[in-house]
């Protein structure tokens, strides 16, 4: 009858996405890596980077806006306390990002993405999907990440690099933020995330949404987004590109 779906008509394939924007952690590189090895870094190195850099430009910048959120605390004891909580803010992930600078620099830091990341990137990349990332880590840590992973530098691979000058994750107008300066459409951007409350925010900007519930990470599947366990899983649910 008209307007009602048989069930023997053809089911329309998803249109695919032209953008698709991405997490880190817990989405193209396990939490342990970030966890286990680049926050371990950090902590250990950011005392002496205060010390011999306190003249460098940019540290002295971070450090008069951590005396702007937390006047009369000593830096480094503050920015401890920050990582004891696993706090996402501006200054600490801006000095973190220059404390990794110099592990990559120097080779004792290389990122390693999850196996089935880099193929299904390249993938996407070929067919002409526009890929960025959006992280809570500085946009400069991001680049340094992707530019030195185990199968070295693939930051040629997106077109732009996302942080908290965009605003908080869990905030959808961070999510519009982006829209507007890259010049997006909502619905033609799709985002992977593992975290829900992301998720959330990126739909509540009327982006698309994927969780990605990685078993290494141990990541708890939510309810209210489709969910996949690998890059590849969502492309089958959105009509990117999948492995031959």
């Amino acid at each position: 009858m008209k307007g009602v779906k048989l069930p023997s008509d053809p089911v329309s394939p998803p249109t695919p996405p032209r953008v698709v924007l991405l997490d880190i952690e817990g989405t193209t590189i396990p939490v342990s890596f970030v966890h286990d090895v680049l926050f371990p870094y950090a902590r250990s190195v950011l005392p002496g980077l205060l010390r011999d850099h306190a003249d460098d430009p940019q540290v002295r910048a971070q450090v008069a806006e951590i005396a702007r959120l937390a006047p009369g605390v000593p830096p480094l004891a503050q920015l401890e306390a920050w990582m004891d909580r696993d706090e996402k803010v501006a200054p600490l992930k801006a000095l973190q990002g220059i404390a990794w600078a110099q592990g990559y620099r120097t080779g004792q830091l290389s990122a390693r993405l999850y196996p089935d990341v880099l193929p299904a990137l390249r993938r996407w990349a070929a067919a002409g999907v526009v890929l960025a990332v959006y992280s809570s880590g500085s946009a400069a840590a991001q680049e340094l990440i992707y530019g030195h992973t185990d199968e070295g530098d693939v930051t040629g691979l997106f077109c732009g690099f996302y942080d908290l000058a965009m605003g908080g994750k869990r905030v959808a107008s961070s999510y519009a933020n982006i829209l507007a300066k890259a010049g997006w459409t909502a619905g033609e951007v799709l985002f992977l995330s593992d975290v829900v409350a992301e998720l959330d925010a990126a739909a509540q900007a009327g982006l698309r949404t994927c969780q990605i519930v990685r078993p290494e990470d141990g990541t708890v599947a939510g309810t209210t987004h489709p969910v996949a366990a690998t890059l590849d899983g969502a492309a089958r649910m959105f009509g990117l590109p999948v492995a031959a």
